[in-house]
């Protein structure tokens, strides 16, 4: 009835011990036994002892690492030299404060002083933040705040100076203490001004282009200064564009975390080469220039005055090449040094520089619609102020980046030094981009021919190739800033699925990159479809109501195409993550024929004045295919599944609730335009009243239809705006 607890036994219950019953117990933790060391056996003891991940974590393992691992470089140590291991199944040692199950509401055992260094879940004493449990309260219906999608990209807050090796570890803080700013806001504030220098570039550039619209029209001068304008853009891309960004760029990067100086030697010999590279081609380019504009354009070769207006134009814009791959190149040292910014805000400069020139040009000649000129008329005084402010613009923008480059510690040297260091095997590096580069530019060339053959055919402003030029600058808008955005997001994500060999995460990504982006890409190009005359209208009504309204034509005719050029560029996204080139290439070259073929197909059977929204309807149906052929070949390298049905849902439902959308919103716009006339006010009236119609009746259609994308859209908008 009355037997001793057996914890007791052996202390005082069971005898063995001088003590008394009145003797309270002696706690565990007063007199420490040390625990009796086991024989190690002499067969086990080395079995685990090159064991290269006994100290890591496995579940913060990289696995890109690990299956890179070289084991060859990191052979294991000679036997015999083995640390001791620790014998297994060895008893742990007491606890200096362990709990007494003799006695009950023991004291518990005392704080350290100061913060513990050894806190649960691996946090951090410096860092740790206690709070109570009002502030739990209190914080309960906050949400976490979203991580940067673009964070990674943008060091611009971390340091002047060039990468280097990451420092020591300082000792952790006597107290915690919270900081304004630091390294989480510096990349947040970096992440901004990138985004707002692109945004403030594309609008100056548009701007820009209304600019040069206004001043020389839309018809053969406009497509004349366009044609020379575009030139040196094309020379540069075909001929060292393609290969700087993608061989040059990843040696150049690789060079700065390698070498002892931090590549300050490998920049130097690749911005000299650059240099010296594009020197010569543009003082052959200067001097092929007549060659040049008759291979671009047949049409304006053939005509003595917009020949001689178009060679002078050329012989100002072709040297802004040189300028095009120094500031490239300049940018790229930035980028690899951690400033990005300077990349993002210098274009601006060229534009502000353009603009400032054209407007000059209108306040003392005036606008196109009365002024009147023509490549007969344009005094030469007015062709040097353009080709002038055209080249001051490039060399501002590539100037604007020495002091970026003086405040990282980088100084110019030229070297010639060029053997043995490198340079020699872009060639082979490149290949794939070259040609898909020339695939490219082949079906330009084609497109430039036959649109400005038929804009002088014509003997209309606004159906030629500056009209399909500012058409498809509209269209493309959305492209740049929707999927772009959309899919720099996630193509990290695809780019680490696609290197763990996981192609089910690939394709849940690229589905996921397709639906997010098809919600707003969808109701765009329909709403380009349904109210491209008004929005044409309104922006170019300088140029005159005809050259608008034949641009808004053009603009209608892109409008679907919209959808497929999206589409495509996601799908190619999951060959790049699997660093697959070639590929690309091939949809290149079939686009790029297809596109060549239909254009030429609508410039032999619609007259001269439809031709180009012909041509623009054969770039849509181009990418169409191109699409096809991706999408099999992808679908193929994942294992024959890409989300399809799930996909193709979606476009479905999307398109069903924009096209009740797009025939009310353009009817009413059409009715606008009829009541008010297709001047400036009555294509603004047209513009807001069936833009916010189309908007308002697709977005009540698909809440009916309840499409989970622009459902998780909605929520995500409230959550920013904080209802």
């Amino acid at each position: 009835m009355n037997a001793p607890y057996d914890g007791d036994r052996g202390q005082g219950a069971g005898g063995g011990s001088a003590s008394s019953g009145n003797t309270p117990p002696v706690p565990p933790y007063a007199e420490q036994v040390p625990p009796q060391q086991p024989v190690p056996d002499p067969y086990f003891q080395d079995a685990y002892g090159n064991d290269p991940y006994r100290a890591q974590d496995p579940y913060a393992q990289d696995p890109v690492t690990e299956a890179l691992y070289d084991r060859a470089a990191h052979p294991p140590p000679p036997p015999g030299t083995y640390a001791e291991p620790q014998p297994l199944y060895q008893q742990p040692p007491a606890q200096q404060y362990a709990p007494d199950p003799r006695i009950w509401a023991q004291t518990p055992p005392p704080e350290p002083d100061g913060p513990s260094r050894h806190l649960p879940y691996g946090d951090t004493a410096g860092t740790t933040q206690f709070v109570g449990v009002d502030d739990l309260v209190t914080q309960a219906g906050e949400e976490p705040p979203e991580q940067d999608a673009f964070a990674y990209l943008y060091r611009d807050q971390q340091g002047s100076g060039p990468a280097s090796a990451s420092p020591e570890p300082e000792p952790l803080p006597a107290a915690p203490q919270q900081k304004s700013g630091g390294r989480a806001s510096g990349l947040l504030k970096s992440s901004a001004v990138m985004a707002a220098g692109t945004l403030v570039s594309r609008l100056t550039g548009f701007v820009r282009s209304l600019v040069i619209t206004a001043a020389l029209g839309a018809a053969l001068l406009g497509d004349t200064f366009t044609i020379a304008y575009t030139l040196p853009t094309m020379i540069y891309i075909l001929t060292v564009g393609g290969g700087l960004n993608s061989v040059f760029v990843p040696q150049l990067v690789r060079a700065m975390k390698d070498d002892e100086d931090g590549g300050q030697a490998y920049a130097n010999r690749l911005l000299t080469l650059v240099m010296v590279a594009l020197g010569a081609i543009v003082a052959l380019a200067v001097l092929a220039a007549p060659l040049l504009i008759k291979l671009l354009s047949p049409t304006i070769a053939e005509d003595t005055a917009a020949n001689s207006v178009a060679v002078t134009f050329a012989r100002y814009c072709l040297p802004t090449i040189f300028f095009m791959g120094v500031h490239v190149v300049m940018g790229q040292i930035l980028n690899a040094r951690g400033k990005f910014g300077a990349m993002m805000w210098t274009p601006v400069l060229n534009n502000i520089v353009m603009i400032g020139t054209f407007g000059l040009f209108i306040w003392v000649y005036g606008t196109s619609a009365e002024s009147h000129m023509g490549v007969q008329t344009i005094p030469p005084e007015g062709i040097r102020l353009l080709g002038m402010g055209t080249l001051l613009g490039l060399v501002v923008q590539a100037l604007a980046m020495i002091p970026y480059l003086r405040e990282t510690g980088f100084r110019f040297r030229p070297r010639f030094d060029w053997k043995g260091h490198g340079l020699g095997k872009t060639i082979k590096l490149a290949k794939w981009t070259v040609f898909f580069v020339l695939a490219n530019q082949a079906g330009v060339v084609v497109v430039t021919q036959l649109a400005t053959a038929a804009g002088k055919a014509s003997h209309k402003d606004g159906t030629g190739f500056l009209a399909y030029s500012n058409a498809q600058l509209i269209w493309g808008m959305p492209q740049a800033i929707i999927t772009v955005s959309v899919m720099a997001a996630l193509l990290p994500r695809i780019s680490r699925a696609a290197h763990d060999n996981d192609p089910g995460a690939v394709r849940d990504d690229i589905s996921q990159g397709l639906r997010n982006s098809a919600v707003a890409i969808v109701p765009v190009s329909f709403m380009f479809l349904a109210l491209g005359v008004p929005m044409c209208t309104l922006l170019y009504s300088s140029s005159g109501v005809e050259a608008g309204r034949s641009m808004g034509f053009i603009l209608m005719a892109f409008a679907l195409g919209l959808i497929p050029y999206s589409v495509q560029y996601v799908v190619l996204r999951g060959f790049y993550a699997y660093e697959d080139t070639r590929t690309p290439f091939y949809n290149t070259v079939i686009v790029a024929a297809v596109n060549a073929a239909a254009s030429a197909a609508c410039y032999v059977m619609l007259p001269a004045q439809w031709a180009v929204v012909g041509m623009a309807g054969a770039y849509g149906l181009a990418y169409a295919v191109g699409v096809g052929v991706a999408w099999r070949r992808l679908r193929n390298r994942l294992g024959g599944d890409l989300d399809g049905a799930r996909v193709l849902r979606t476009y479905a439902r999307l398109s069903l609730a924009a096209v009740p959308a797009a025939g009310i919103g353009g009817a009413l716009g059409y009715v606008v335009l009829k009541g008010l006339g297709q001047g400036a006010l009555g294509s603004l009236v047209a513009l807001v009243v069936g833009g916010t119609v189309l908007l308002g009746v697709f977005f009540v259609a698909a809440k009916k239809m309840r499409i989970e994308e622009l459902n998780s859209m909605v929520g995500m908008v409230r959550g920013r705006l904080g209802r």
